[in-house]
């Protein structure tokens, strides 16, 4: 295998962007304990797992005008 030769500014940034890379992959692979958590804490308070559109809906059934 051949010799390659790179700058120190060249290699630096190379390796910035693997990392970055790396930071990226990690964050999408650790998704799965991000979803978990928040299901958790929504079984935990049921309220805070409510959509805007519910809120909306509920607020209309009390008789609150909605704009």
């Amino acid at each position: 295998m051949g010799t390659i030769t790179l700058s120190e500014d060249r290699f630096r940034k190379v390796l910035a962007d693997v990392e970055t890379l790396v930071e990226d992959v990690t964050s999408l692979v650790n998704q799965d304990d991000v979803v978990k958590k928040r299901i958790a804490e929504i079984k935990a308070n049921p309220s805070i797992g409510r959509s805007e559109e519910e809120l909306d809906e509920y607020l209309k059934r009390r008789g609150v005008k909605i704009d």
